[in-house]
């Protein structure tokens, strides 16, 4: 299948497009930017021919004709991106969030709308061996019914990683921020709308599609920054109370070395809890026969369900629709979360969820 990826400007970019090049059945067929430096780094990666680099997006689905296209614009054009791509008729990976906003999320379900063709959100945490074995155990009822998801997550800050992991320096990172979308207010950045709509469309996945009936979010913004690097959002449900806490500026990054708190998930049920932290290789389970706690392999995920090219793949070839995480369903829930916690910290107040 041919996969074009389209607008840079998030750096997942590359970590999707190698994904692609390491598919047996999947090669890059076209990859834009308006500026083409941006790109230099995936053209040597993957060995991209220049005729398939192009900086005018109409030209590139034109002349290469995909199968998928791969989208990574700012969290703030992503509704406009999707309106424009959907015109093609082609099946789309959106890399998260969703949305900046419900509106804007709705504006891409409405695009969507009446296509035959697949549309998926794209929340790495989604494909973490720990985070999915929590979601096994949970619903083999280990711990009986949930009531608390507990969502602490992030990493020193978007600007000190490239494609990759590939770290950058704290000089660069400082002349960065001026320039960085994550870190313009009108091009939906911060640690809120970066990071919070993980811990709410995989707290909906564990909730089983539950909903919090209010609200509260409070956040932290550094002097001379226009957006948060730090919140903390508490969502009332039937059964009680769960937390999302969103960081850019953890003390190690989770990849290298697990900061303290850990960033992952503890999930709370009536008859046990689950610890699952990102990149571990174990679960931690209590139940009342371990109170002790046990730990659970985190078994490696089987292809084609580790990653989102593999599995779009595969859900095209079979006739399969998007599950979980990934699907618009979902991540619409996990965004009434982040809108109606943005909303609450803007005003200061305790909201009931957006509908």
């Amino acid at each position: 299948m041919k996969v074009a990826g389209i607008e840079f400007s998030h750096l997942h970019m590359g970590d999707n497009l190698r994904m692609v090049y390491e598919h047996p059945e999947a090669e890059i067929c076209g990859i834009c930017h308006h500026d083409i430096s941006v790109m230099e780094t995936a053209i040597q990666n993957f060995k991209i021919p220049r005729e398939q680099v192009f900086v005018d997006w109409e030209k590139c689905l034109n002349e290469t004709n995909p199968d998928i296209v791969i989208l990574c614009p700012p969290t703030a054009e992503h509704a406009h991106w999707v309106e424009r791509i959907a015109h093609f008729d082609v099946h789309i990976i959106l890399e998260k969030p969703f949305a900046s906003n419900l509106e804007e999320a709705d504006r891409i379900i409405k695009a969507l709308r009446g296509r035959k063709k697949l549309f998926a959100v794209n929340w790495p945490l989604a494909w973490y061996p720990p985070h999915v074995k929590a979601k096994q155990l949970l619903d083999e009822g280990m711990i009986g019914d949930l009531r608390e998801v507990h969502f602490y997550d992030g990493n020193r800050g978007p600007l000190w990683h490239l494609a990759d992991k590939v770290e950058t320096t704290a000089d660069e990172v400082e002349k960065e921020k001026s320039n960085s979308w994550f870190y313009k207010k009108e091009f939906g950045g911060g640690s809120l709308l970066d990071y919070l709509g993980y811990g709410t469309t995989l707290g909906s996945w564990y909730h089983n599609g539950s909903q919090p009936n209010e609200v509260c979010s409070s956040t932290y913004q550094n002097k001379g920054i226009e957006v948060d690097e730090h919140s903390i959002t508490t969502a009332t449900y039937k059964n009680g109370l769960s937390k999302f806490e969103t960081r850019w500026g953890t003390f190690t990054d989770p990849w290298v070395y697990q900061p303290q708190p850990k960033c992952g998930f503890s999930l709370v049920g009536t008859k046990g809890t689950i610890s699952s932290y990102d990149f571990e290789p174990t679960v931690r389970v209590q139940t009342k026969e371990h109170p002790e706690g046990k730990e659970y392999p985190a078994d490696p995920l089987i292809p084609p369900f580790h990653n989102p090219v593999a599995y779009m793949v595969n859900c095209i070839q079979k006739g399969l629709p998007i599950e979980g995480p990934l699907s618009i369903e979902m991540s619409r829930m996990g965004q009434q979360i982040v809108d109606t916690a943005y909303k609450s910290a803007e005003s200061k107040k305790t909201l009931p969820l957006l509908q």
